[in-house]
């Protein structure tokens, strides 16, 4: 818990300087990234989990690097990026999971591409999230169960998902086992 206070204390100011220098109040840049002011407000406090996707859609609106925000140094590559197995940038978008960019080193991305484990656990103990724009998975290791609304789909390795993520969706590995795959955002 305390380095997902940590991560949410580093990104915090970097949102708050990025809309000062855009010269943009807490409601212009919730209306232009489609959140309401008090989530922004929350999110720039650093007390409250800051999703990646709400990140990447603040990068996209403002025109910048979603590295920048997230490590606050500048991606540099813009023909390619080769990023090892072991070298993908750690990001804290929800507590419970363990996210890692796999294209934070290129300039300019259209997409988001992750490696993300997701633990076992309870259907009564999963965490519904809503964000704009679209989502891909490709399950690697385990069992994966994702809960859209009111439908539920396991994946198998080598299956893939592709979605809105406008609609509520939860995740879980199955088994008592965790579930490793990519994850790509739009």
């Amino acid at each position: 818990m305390e380095t997902v206070t940590q991560a949410y204390k580093e990104i915090a100011p970097r949102l708050v300087g990025l809309r000062d220098a855009l010269g943009m109040s807490t409601r212009e840049l919730a209306e232009r990234v489609h959140v309401d002011e008090a989530t922004l407000v929350g999110y720039e406090s650093g007390t409250v989990e800051i999703p990646v996707s709400f990140l990447f859609n603040v990068a996209q609106a403002c025109d910048i690097d979603l590295t920048a925000l997230l490590s606050g140094a500048d991606a540099h590559l813009s023909t390619y990026s080769h990023v090892k197995s072991d070298e993908g940038l750690a990001v804290t978008r929800r507590r419970d999971y363990d996210y890692r960019s796999l294209a934070y080193k290129f300039t300019g991305r259209k997409m988001e591409p992750f490696k993300v484990r997701v633990p076992a656990r309870e259907p009564e103990e999963l965490h519904f999230a809503t964000h704009p724009g679209q989502e891909f998975i490709y399950l690697l290791t385990g069992r994966l169960e994702i809960r859209l609304d009111q439908n539920t789909v396991t994946l198998e390795p080598g299956d893939s998902f592709y979605f809105g993520s406008e609609t509520p969706h939860a995740l879980r590995g199955l088994d008592g086992q965790d579930a490793e795959f990519i994850d790509v955002i739009i």
